[in-house]
């Protein structure tokens, strides 16, 4: 994927397992297959049934971990996070699962998403005496649980995750069993599935795949699941609400491998793809060619349509790592170039259709348009296989603002003029729709399409009081 090179990264990867003796090496393969949800920290808490041991830090799966210090790690159940960093920034205090130790027992607890109302929270926690350790917006949950007055951990759980606004998939681990949980709307993904008799839980089904489990279904919006020795108990800390599955989880974010609600990814982008040849019938072309990775289903789709040969005109190089800011236009370009580069004999003397599944500030689309063109390409018409991002994501997606959203300030001729290309397509709304095969009128496979519509599942500003600040919060 190109998120880090064009501005558009989401948030984390859960992953969990149950009942396994070898669960730290089982979820080291996990985050191998969520990898492509966060490259800047990753970690692995387990518990051998008495404590609760952690191995974490900053970088890629394969930096972090290695056959030592999972060996180390002991135990027959563990959680595990790959981590990006949209609230609470970077650094090693954010880097997930957080690990809590207290008198009254240990827990760690890793996240997927973003909670809206978290600084609100956190005013009140601390105006009762909390004292934060990281700037993450999950350490708010461990002080709700801990200032619950309910009788028992799974009803302070339940208390505190009834307070939260926004997305979120959590797994809570302590000594005697993992909790899941999931925002009643569902806006970020997360299953359930079975490896012999231990249970494991992952944002994305491919996670199962490469552990070689079985997947069992999806978790409820609003849904508790304990899973411990007893098995696996199910429960609610809210009903579930309007379902509001991320849009952007089919367009660019899940894996191609991976199925939300038994709906596979690269048959939805390749419907995209389809659906976008039909609404840009009009458009002549020699070649088709896709942005690699997220637009390449979509542009065979494109391409079995419309009838204009699929190529592989854009090259992506895996080994290129990071690269800095460079101080000079010429020099950011390069570092472009390093991550993509054009088949000239595949793109020189012709009219290129250039399929990309979205545009967030435009810079990188025109570098990729320039570069199409100095290959040779006569002319680049640039399709995408989302709607215009008019509007900021505050559910875990790093695009909180209008001013970094092109299409929140210009229109789609004007977006076309930008980026240097001959024409430009957007997918309609309705088309993302019916690709997803998530209709608006079904309950259970509702869309949050707020970037491209601004309207928002839930509320985006929230004056939650905690119930043991009531008698006192006028």
């Amino acid at each position: 994927m190109l998120g880090e090179i064009r501005g558009l990264n989401e948030e984390c990867g859960v992953f969990g397992i149950w009942g396994h003796s070898e669960s730290a090496q089982l979820s080291y393969y996990g985050l191998h297959a969520l990898q492509h949800r966060g490259q800047e920290g990753a970690g692995i808490v387990v518990t051998d049934g008495e404590a609760l041991r952690a191995v974490k830090g900053e970088g890629l799966v394969n930096d972090v971990f290695s056959e030592e210090n999972l060996k180390s790690a002991k135990g027959q159940a563990a959680i595990a996070h790959v981590r990006y960093t949209t609230a609470g920034g970077g650094g090693i205090e954010n880097v997930q699962p957080l690990l809590f130790r207290s008198s009254t027992g240990s827990m760690a607890i890793a996240h997927n998403g973003n909670l809206v109302n978290a600084n609100h929270l956190k005013q009140h926690l601390e105006r009762s005496g909390s004292i934060f350790h990281s700037s993450s917006d999950t350490e708010v949950v461990v002080h709700l649980i801990k200032k619950s007055k309910k009788p028992g951990f799974r009803a302070q759980v339940k208390e505190a995750l009834s307070l939260l606004k926004g997305a979120f998939s959590f797994l809570i681990l302590t000594k005697d069993c993992i909790m899941v949980a999931r925002d009643r709307n569902g806006l970020r993904p997360l299953s359930l599935g079975k490896l012999d008799d231990a249970w494991v839980v992952a944002s994305e089904t491919c996670a199962f795949d490469l552990i070689g489990a079985e997947f069992v279904r999806e978790v409820e919006p609003g849904e508790l699941l304990i899973i411990s020795d007893k098995g696996i108990e199910e429960d609610r800390f809210v009903e579930m609400e309007q379902r509001a599955m991320c849009a952007m989880e089919y367009v660019y974010f899940a894996r191609p491998d991976s199925n939300i609600d038994q709906i596979n990814i690269h048959m939805t982008r390749k419907r995209m793809g389809k659906r976008l040849a039909q609404e840009c019938a009009w458009l002549e072309a020699d070649v088709v060619t896709g942005v690699p990775d997220s637009s390449i289903s979509a542009a065979i789709g494109f391409a079995e349509e419309s009838g204009i040969p699929y190529e592989l005109g854009l090259i992506k190089n895996r080994y290129t790592g990071r690269t800095f800011i460079q101080p000079t236009q010429e020099l950011r370009e390069r570092g472009v170039k390093m991550k993509l580069s054009p088949v000239v004999q595949v793109v020189k003397g012709k009219r290129v259709v250039m399929v990309d599944d979205s545009i967030v500030r435009g810079t990188t689309s025109k570098r990729i348009v320039n570069m199409l063109k100095e290959a040779g390409a006569t002319e680049v018409h640039v399709v995408i296989s989302s709607p215009p991002m008019k509007n900021p994501c505050f559910y875990g997606i790093d695009t909180s603002t209008h001013e970094e959203l092109i299409a929140s300030s210009k229109n789609v001729e004007e977006i076309c003029e930008a980026i240097g290309a001959d024409s430009l397509t957007f997918l309609s709304v309705e088309g993302l729709v019916e690709a997803t095969a998530r209709p608006f009128d079904d309950e259970n496979r509702g869309l949050c399409m707020a970037c491209f519509t601004g309207d928002y599942p839930t509320e985006i500003f929230s004056d939650t009081v905690l119930p043991h600040e009531k008698e006192v919060v006028r």
